[in-house]
C-alpha cells in the first residue's frame, strides 16, 4: 500500500520555477567565458585562464541542469518511467563535480610548473576582464542562490558560480599586486588559491550525488530511529525490510513491511505510520506493506 503526495510534480515545479534564471545565467556566463579565454591567452595570465576554465564548467553545468529539467518534464508523462527522470539532475551535479575537479587539478599542476620561471603578464586587460567577470558572477550568484536551497542540480551550478566569483576576486588581486610591485609570482599563486578553494567544495558535491545514486539513506536521517518509531505505533509488532533513500533533491522515499496484531485496523495503522514519517522524519512518499502477526517476536533489525 502506498502513501504520499505528488512529489515528482513538486520537484518538477521547483525546476521549472528556476528555469528562466538558469537561461539568463547561461547566456551571461557564456559571453564572459569567451572574453576571459581570449584575454587569458592574450595576456599570458594563468589566473585568468583558470577563471575562464572554471567559468567553462559553470556554463557546461548550467547547460546540463537545463537539459535535465527538460528531460524530466518530458519523462513525467511516460507511464514506463515510474520514477520519471529525476535522477538526471543528480547525474548532472556529479558531472559538474568531476569536470570542476579536473579543471582545478590542471590549474594546480600548471601553477607549480610556473613557479620556477613565472612569465610576465599584461596587467591592464587582465584587470579589466577580471572586473567584468566579477560583475557577471555577482549577477549569476543572485540568479541561482534561491534555487540552490531546493535542488542539488541548482546547488551544483550555484557552487560553481560561487567559486568563479571568488576566482575573479583573486585575479583582480593578482593584477593589482603585479601592477604595483612587478611580483610576477602573484599570478600562479592566485591560480593555486583558486584551485585549492574549488576542490573541497566539488568533492562534497560529488559525495552528495554519489550517496543518492547508490541509494544510501540520507545523512540527516537515523534509520534505526525510523524503525523504532514505526515499531512504537499501536498494533505494530514488527518492522522489517525497511529502506530509506533519496530519489532526488527534497524527495525522500521509504518502504517497509509492518507486522500487526490480529484484528488491527489496517487503515488506522497506515495513517499513523504515514503521519509519523511525515511529521518526524519529513518523509512524504512511503510504500508500506501490512502483514498479519503469524510469528512471535518483537521488532528486530532491519532486513535487506
Amino acid at each position: 500500500m502506498g502513501a504520499g503526495h505528488d512529489h515528482g510534480g513538486q520537484v518538477l515545479r521547483v525546476a521549472e520555477r528556476h528555469r528562466g534564471r538558469l537561461w539568463m545565467a547561461l547566456i551571461l556566463l557564456t559571453t564572459l567565458m569567451i572574453v576571459e579565454a581570449v584575454a587569458a591567452f592574450a595576456t599570458g595570465s594563468l589566473a585568468l585562464l583558470s577563471d575562464a576554465g572554471h567559468m567553462f564548467t559553470d556554463v557546461l553545468g548550467i547547460g546540463m541542469a537545463l537539459a535535465a529539467i527538460t528531460a524530466t518534464r518530458r519523462a513525467s508523462a511516460d507511464p514506463q518511467r515510474t520514477f520519471g527522470l529525476y535522477r538526471l539532475e543528480v547525474l548532472a551535479a556529479l558531472a559538474n563535480a568531476v569536470l570542476l575537479s579536473g579543471v582545478a587539478i590542471y590549474v594546480l599542476v600548471e601553477a607549480v610548473r610556473r613557479f620556477g620561471d613565472p612569465p610576465e603578464v599584461v596587467v591592464g586587460p587582465m584587470l579589466v576582464v577580471a572586473v567584468l567577470g566579477l560583475g557577471a558572477n555577482l549577477v549569476a550568484f543572485g540568479l541561482l542562490r534561491a534555487g540552490a536551497r531546493e535542488s542539488i542540480n541548482m546547488r551544483g551550478a550555484y557552487l560553481e558560480v560561487v567559486g568563479d566569483l571568488l576566482g575573479s576576486v583573486g585575479v583582480i588581486v593578482a593584477a593589482g599586486v603585479i601592477a604595483l610591485t612587478d611580483w610576477w609570482w602573484a599570478d600562479p599563486l592566485v591560480a593555486v588559491g583558486i584551485g585549492l578553494f574549488i576542490l573541497p567544495r566539488t568533492w562534497r558535491l560529488g559525495r552528495a550525488a554519489i550517496r543518492i545514486l547508490v541509494q544510501a539513506a540520507p545523512e540527516h536521517l537515523d534509520v534505526p530511529a525510523v524503525q523504532a518509531r514505526l515499531c512504537a505505533l499501536p498494533d505494530v509488532t514488527d518492522v522489517h525490510d525497511l529502506h530509506v533513500w533519496t530519489l532526488t533533491s527534497g524527495m525522500e522515499v521509504a518502504s517497509a513491511h509492518l507486522t500487526v496484531r490480529a484484528g488491527a485496523e489496517v487503515g488506522a495503522v497506515l495513517s499513523a505510520a504515514r503521519r509519523a514519517l511525515h511529521d518526524e522524519f519529513d518523509i512524504d512518499h512511503a510504500t508500506l506493506q501490512v502483514e498479519p502477526d503469524s510469528r512471535p517476536g518483537a521488532c528486530g533489525p532491519t532486513g535487506w
